[in-house]
Formats: C-alpha cells, structure tokens, sequence
C-alpha cells in the first residue's frame, strides 16, 4: 500500500512540476499548453472566416462553458486525477502478472525503436485510434458508460472548444483500454509522439468546429465536420439507435465496419439527445450527473 501511495504522490508532484515548467517555458514545439491555444485560436479563426451556419454567433451557446472543459479537461483533470490513476492503475497491473511471474514485455510484439520513425508513429496512430473507436462504441452501447458520456452530447451548437468538453471519467475509461495494446507494441519517444497528440487535437476541433467541410475524397480516412455532426445528431433513425460515426480522428473504421451515416446535408439538425432538456446547465451538476444515476 505504501508504494501505491507514494506513486500517487510522486505523480502528483511530477506532473505539477511539468505544467509549471508548460507554462514558463514557451521556447520548445511540443509545448501542449501553448500548442493548445495556437490550435484552438487558428480553428476559431477558420469559423469565423468560412462559417457553416452563418446564423450562429461567434461566442455560441456555452462557448465559455466548453472553454473551460477545454483547459480543465486537458491540463487539472491530469493534475488532479489522472496521471496519479494511470501510473497507479499500471503498477498494480504489473504486480497481478508478477505473481504468475509473467510481464507484459513477455507478450511485447516488436520493439517500436527497431523500425523507422515514421512506420513506428503509424503503427501508434493506426492502433490508439481503433481502440479508442471501439472504446467510444461502448460509451454508446453500454448505459452506465453512456451517462458519463451524455455531457459530451449535451452540446447544442457546435464549435471547436465542444471537443473537450466530456466527462473526466471518460478519459479513465480510454487511458484504461489503451493501456495494455501500447504496452504490447513498445514504447514511444515522447517528442514523436506529440506530432500525432497536436494531430489529433487539430482533428478532434475541426470536427467540431463550425465549418462546413468534409475534405474531398479524403472523407473515407479522415473525420471532418461535415460527418462527425451527425454524431451528434438528437433523433437518429431505429437501426441505428445506438448511434453513428464513432471515429475520432479517422472515419475509416465507420466506413470499414458500416457506422458511418450521413443521409443528407446536416448543417441545421437538431443536436443532443432525448431528454437533454432537463440534462444540467453547468459544469459542477454536469459531472456529478452520472454519479447520482
């Protein structure tokens, strides 16, 4: 129990550390604090630019709601909770499989710095991205899980910040089912792993920007705005009750495994979920929603 304590401790302690070290120094490229910001500002300006809905305001309902979500969840969700549950969560795994005197470098496939840099970030892209599709699958499919995942859908006017406002027991949910496929590929330089992070981040915020742009041919790789809206979509038809188009950063897998759904141009549907008007205004009674339920 002592040495779970002070790897709680330690992580708190270490990543307080990283985010004041974020904040100070500005001078490095995979600074996430400052990469945030610049992302987040560029996509603003490209809704601003080229709008889709031309009738929505600049600062849309719970603009600064979402904002809010968006540091919390990227940068104090971490320092409260995560890095401490996943350095935690990962020892006490590693401890189950040394009592059977096993590891998870026994059951390692390949050591990632034994192939080219870019075949190794591909690989890393290509797997964390299934999974994490599955994995919001089952937020949809699950009830328990779609509770904490109904604060995402509670957005009703999309736009960029929407991105990150979800439920801080959504990334336990993601970082666990991740955790065991990454091990088994090997590890990852932090610095070449930042390219698919702003990566992904630049996506996540198209997706939900206001914009009316679905990329060409490269729709069938590639989430855009055009297909990730109907995600959100309030009234979906009986077979798909579940819901539709679950990619993050790719569509691939919805197109793959028959997911995708777009009927028709969807710029003004109605967006959430039914019964989401009696669903919480503010952040504080919007995470403590799934834990009353």
């Amino acid at each position: 129990m002592e040495k779970y304590l002070d790897i709680i401790k330690k992580s708190y302690s270490g990543y307080w550390n990283y985010l004041k070290h974020e904040l100070i120094n500005i001078n490095h490229w995979d600074n996430y604090f400052y990469g945030l910001i610049v992302i987040s500002l560029v996509v603003w300006g490209l809704e601003i630019a080229f709008p889709w809905r031309k009738n929505q305001s600049v600062f849309r309902k719970d603009f600064w709601l979402d904002t809010f979500y968006m540091f919390f969840n990227f940068f104090l969700l971490n320092l409260i909770i995560l890095i401490a549950l996943s350095n935690t969560v990962a020892q006490f795994f590693n401890d189950i499989l040394g009592l059977f005197n096993l590891s998870l470098y026994k059951f390692q496939l390949f050591d990632i710095d034994d192939l080219p840099t870019w075949l190794g970030l591909l690989i890393f892209f290509l797997v964390s991205d299934f999974v994490q599709w599955n994995t919001h699958r089952l937020l949809h499919r699950v009830p328990w899980l779609w509770n904490f995942h109904k604060v995402h859908h509670s957005v009703k006017e999309m736009g960029f910040a929407a991105h990150l406002r979800y439920h801080w027991m959504e990334p336990v949910v993601y970082k666990s089912l991740l955790y065991i496929p990454l091990a088994i590929i090997g590890g990852f330089d932090a610095q070449d792993v930042a390219i698919i992070h702003f990566f992904n981040i630049a996506i996540g915020h198209l997706n939900h920007a206001n914009l009316g742009w679905d990329y060409g041919f490269l729709k069938y790789i590639f989430n855009n705005p055009k297909m990730h809206i109907w995600h959100h979509v309030k009234h979906l038809p009986k077979h798909v009750r579940h819901g539709v188009n679950y990619g993050l950063t790719l569509s691939l897998w919805d197109y793959i495994f028959k997911t995708n759904y777009i009927p028709h141009n969807g710029r003004d549907i109605e967006l959430g979920f039914k019964g989401d008007e009696n669903f919480p205004k503010d952040f504080l009674h919007q995470e403590m929603y799934p834990l009353k339920k």
